[in-house]
């Protein structure tokens, strides 16, 4: 960069600089603002979504009929939250109503669209208690070997334990309790420990 001495000598680079880059400046500024604006009218624009898909989801859910309702709510707002957790809703219905196919479906939905960590977390474990009532214990093992928060790491080993216990395998059922015990699954989880005691009485003396 050149180095000026005097005002005027700074004053006239100045100049020379507007005159070479002035229509490139002013384009600049322009685009600059045009995207500025742009920002503006995408986030007002998400505004306006969010708020529509929150007033249509307390609509879907006052209305009662979540389970039947729950497809078309979900392709109309598939692009925000509240698709998810219509999927949620509905699939709890679903297994209220012993519609365990529809539960599988709608959590499969989720665990393969959502985005959120934890929500995804949610909904694998979920799908994995719907896989075990429905006596698809090597899917639900499947399900419960994808990569999940550490915070659920407890949860997953509890339900392969229960898993285990399904299929009559007690060794890798008790190693799996207590792998939930050791996890912290034992805190406010006294079924857990009902768990592992039952198979401790029932297992043959080593």
């Amino acid at each position: 960069m050149d180095i000026y001495s005097t005002e005027e000598q700074q004053a006239e680079a100045i100049k020379r600089f507007f005159r070479e880059n002035g229509i490139t400046l002013a384009l600049g500024v322009v685009i600059g603002l045009g995207g500025l604006y742009g920002w503006k009218a995408y986030n007002q624009n998400q505004i306006t979504t969010a708020e529509s898909a929150s007033d249509a989801y307390t609509t879907l859910v006052e209305s009662g009929e979540v389970l039947g309702a729950a497809d078309s709510f979900m392709t109309d707002n598939q692009y925000t939250n509240y698709s998810v957790l219509a999927a949620f809703v509905a699939a709890k219905e679903a297994v209220e109503k012993d519609q365990l196919d529809v539960a599988n479906e709608k959590l499969s939905w989720i665990v393969t669209n959502v985005d959120n960590a934890e929500l995804k977390a949610t909904a694998t474990t979920r799908l994995a208690r719907v896989q075990i009532a429905q006596e698809q214990y090597d899917q639900a093992l499947s399900t419960l070997n994808a990569p999940l928060e550490e915070t659920f790491k407890a949860t997953v080993a509890e339900l392969k334990g229960d898993i285990h216990t399904a299929q009559g395998n007690t060794e890798q059922a008790r190693t799996a309790y207590q792998a939930a015990a050791d996890a912290g699954g034992l805190e406010n989880n006294p079924l857990l420990q009902i768990k592992l005691d039952d198979l401790a009485v029932t297992s043959p003396a080593a």
